[in-house]
Order: structure tokens, then sequence, then C-alpha cells
């Protein structure tokens, strides 16, 4: 039995515009994507491996979509990173127990979440 049994190892999401959320994450958190046809391009060693297809979907917590969450040891110097690479910050950095943290939208409309200590 491999050591990933009931362990989360893979997300897609919907993304209306492929060439604007890959542009976005390559800028902004420094990802690679390997692309399968013209509709879905993946991703793998960003903490989750996964993928965006084709869609006019977007993923938004007020929806009842998941929230992912990233981790940043310096909250200002990403959200500057996000802003200048095209995301629209959706909840401004606010203190929660643990921590602080801010939502943002990649081109596609997907919402996004990044937290620090």
């Amino acid at each position: 039995m491999s050591n990933l049994h009931g362990k989360l190892n893979y997300v897609e999401m919907a993304a209306c515009n492929l060439e604007a959320t890959k542009d976005f994450f390559t800028a902004a958190f420094d990802w690679q994507f390997v692309d399968y046809g013209p509709d879905y391009t993946a991703f793998a060693n960003v903490g989750l491996d996964g993928g965006f297809y084709r869609a006019e979907l977007a993923s938004r917590a007020e929806q009842g979509g998941a929230l992912l969450v990233f981790f940043s040891d310096n909250l200002e110097h990403t959200l500057a990173a996000v802003e200048g690479a095209g995301g629209m910050i959706v909840k401004p950095i606010f203190e929660f127990p643990g921590g602080r943290r801010f939502h943002f939208r990649e081109p596609s409309g997907n919402e996004f979440a990044v937290w620090a200590e």
C-alpha cells in the first residue's frame, strides 16, 4: 500500500482563460505548467499537484467552493506579488486566530487565500 492512500493528492479547477491563469501563477508564485492539449494544463511541486481545465466557471468561497490557501513567510510581499501579477484582492489582510491572511482572485476568477503566522 502506498503512503498516499487516503491523502489529498491532486486538485483540478476550472479556468475560462488558461493562458492568463498560467501567466498569473508563473509571475506571482513561480509555478511551471505542462499543457495537455488546448484545454488542460497541469502544475506540480507546489505543495499539491493539480491542473486547470478550460470552462466558464470559477471557484469562490461565498458560493461554497473549496478555498485553497497558500502559506507565506512574508504576507505583504506575497500580496504585492499577487497584485503585480494581475490578481484582484477580494479580502485585504486581516487577523484570525493563529495568523493573518488575505483572499484574492486570479484572472479566471478562482478565489484563493494566503496566510502567514
